[in-house]
């Protein structure tokens, strides 16, 4: 019978051990990559101003696209870039590409007045 409590307890120390274990690991999981951050061309976080824009060389990720992922002031840095310069070249000479069209779909889903983008617009949908 002495054996029997003695059990129990070893029970005990392998549940709490595993309980543990599964705790620790759901802690210390990092959280999925959300993407790049758009490059508004800030200089120490302050706007300068540009006669051309450079072009976007990462898709959006999640920080972007997911609600639950997004951030007030990147969305703001992105938002305040195309009003300000959305109807600039490029400074390479060239169109927008692809991944640029990415960035002006976002900034026009978030509610931003698509005249502020319209030549890149125009740009996108002759093509």
């Amino acid at each position: 019978m002495h054996n029997q409590p003695t059990r129990y307890r070893l029970r005990g120390v392998v549940v709490s051990a595993l309980l543990l274990g599964a705790v620790t690991t759901a802690c210390t999981e990092t959280a999925p990559d959300p993407g790049p951050r758009f490059d508004d061309e800030t200089t120490s976080g302050a706007v300068r101003d540009l006669t051309c824009m450079k072009h976007q060389p990462q898709p959006p990720g999640t920080r972007y696209t997911d609600d639950t992922q997004r951030h007030t002031g990147e969305t703001l840095a992105l938002l305040r870039y195309y009003t300000t310069n959305g109807d600039k070249p490029y400074c390479d000479g060239t169109g927008p590409t692809n991944i640029d069209r990415q960035w002006v779909d976002i900034y026009v889903r978030l509610g931003a007045d698509r005249k502020n983008v319209a030549t890149m617009l125009d740009k996108l949908w002759s093509r």
